[in-house]
């Protein structure tokens, strides 16, 4: 079942947003990562972009695709906006490099018509 028009646009929201990280840490080492905040501040930001457009997808939606872990993405949002605890950069690290790329390829079969 295709997705409505707004789930439709957040998924694209999502795509574009877990993109822009593999291109942020494209070529990139941990070390660097760990020493440039701007770098870790824009990783944060498209993190918490993912998350919140995830947490207004439909729960319709996310039901249907169990596939991809919709609370841990929407859960690791909280985190990073609301700072429980110290945000921890080898978390943060380890989400752009491991988890978006899976991201990415499960939001792909999502959308056939993908362009980008």
């Amino acid at each position: 079942m295709r997705p409505d028009s707004r789930d439709t646009a957040l998924l694209w929201d999502i795509l574009t947003a877990a993109r822009e990280v593999e291109q942020f840490v494209r070529g990139c080492m941990f070390e660097e990562f760990e020493r440039n905040k701007i770098l870790r501040y824009a990783v944060e930001r498209q993190i918490l972009v993912i998350g919140e457009a995830s947490r207004k997808l439909s729960q319709t939606f996310r039901d249907q695709h169990p596939e991809i872990p919709w609370n841990a993405i929407i859960s690791q949002r909280n985190i990073i906006a609301h700072e429980y605890g110290e945000i921890l950069t080898d978390r943060i690290w380890n989400v752009a490099v491991n988890r978006i790329p899976e991201l990415v390829q499960k939001l792909q079969s999502l959308l056939p018509d993908d362009k980008m």
